[in-house]
């Protein structure tokens, strides 16, 4: 595949690197580290947020992070530490009568292990992705808050943007709701997840699999500064993200915002002063 040119120092804060033999597995797909900095560099992108994909239920990710960040090492990605937890994120009664008897398992997210990932300079962020891995305990939420670091946050049809401001927009740290709330291509959560930026400074949202034009127009001419190139690979190779942001119909300044500046102020290691 041929790389795209443009002008744009462009970073990415959303991406998957599966660590090893058995996570290719269980996704189906063979997206080794080497192939995956080859994808970003064709596309232009020049730093990559990056976690594991998700891991079998009962399992913790301790490993799983451990592993991305050593294979973030002289590769141009920065780690970002997954959590899990027993709660449940929906906003409904069901979910908060099975929070009230939820008790952390082993394999759960404890407060002591996001200090520790906060204090690794290996680490430069969280994922939270409740409907696969459950929400931790309010103990772990302030624990991030504590640390101030940046979460991104899986947004889905039974996790949809309301419940994601019950669940996390409470606590003193900044959340980007990926794909602007609706993956998969549900226009009305999206909607949803932009008007919510009135209300809330600390939420942020990301470009990946927002296939709608005027979706992602919208955001970044109401919300310039609140909107953050992600690519969402390797489920869709870069190209195809970077592509979309820029055949929009607004002003290269936006782009450059939407591509460089925003994530940089939110993921100091994606910043042009860390090595491209």
């Amino acid at each position: 595949m041929l790389e795209l040119e443009h002008g744009f120092r462009v970073v990415d804060v959303h991406a998957q690197l599966d660590p090893d033999e058995e996570a290719v597995a269980t996704h189906g797909r063979e997206i080794t580290p080497e192939r995956l900095q080859r994808e970003m560099h064709q596309a232009g992108v020049v730093r990559t947020a990056v976690s594991p994909g998700p891991r079998p239920r009962g399992e913790g990710y301790l490993r799983a992070n451990n592993a991305v960040a050593r294979l973030s090492v002289e590769r141009p990605f920065v780690a970002m530490a997954r959590l899990n937890g027993p709660r449940d994120a929906g906003n409904g009664a069901l979910s908060q009568l099975r929070n009230l008897t939820a008790a952390p398992a082993e394999h759960h997210a404890e407060p002591g292990d996001v200090e520790q990932y906060a204090y690794d300079d290996r680490f430069h962020g969280f994922v939270l992705d409740p409907t696969r891995d459950g929400l931790p305990t309010e103990a772990v939420l302030e624990e991030i808050a504590a640390t101030e670091s940046p979460v991104l946050f899986y947004s889905s049809p039974q996790i949809p943007p309301s419940a994601v401001a019950e669940a996390v927009l409470e606590y003193d740290f900044p959340v980007v709701l990926t794909s602007f709330g609706g993956f998969p291509l549900d226009r009305e959560r999206m909607a949803e997840a932009l008007s919510m930026l009135d209300t809330y400074d600390d939420l942020y949202l990301d470009t990946s699999f927002v296939r709608y034009r005027t979706v992602l127009e919208r955001g970044l001419l109401e919300h310039p500064d609140r909107v953050l190139f992600g690519s969402g690979a390797p489920d869709t190779h870069p190209d195809v993200g970077v592509m979309e942001v820029l055949t929009l119909d607004v002003p290269e300044d936006l782009m450059t915002r939407a591509f460089t500046k925003n994530p940089g102020r939110l993921f100091p290691g994606l910043t042009a002063g860390a090595a491209d």
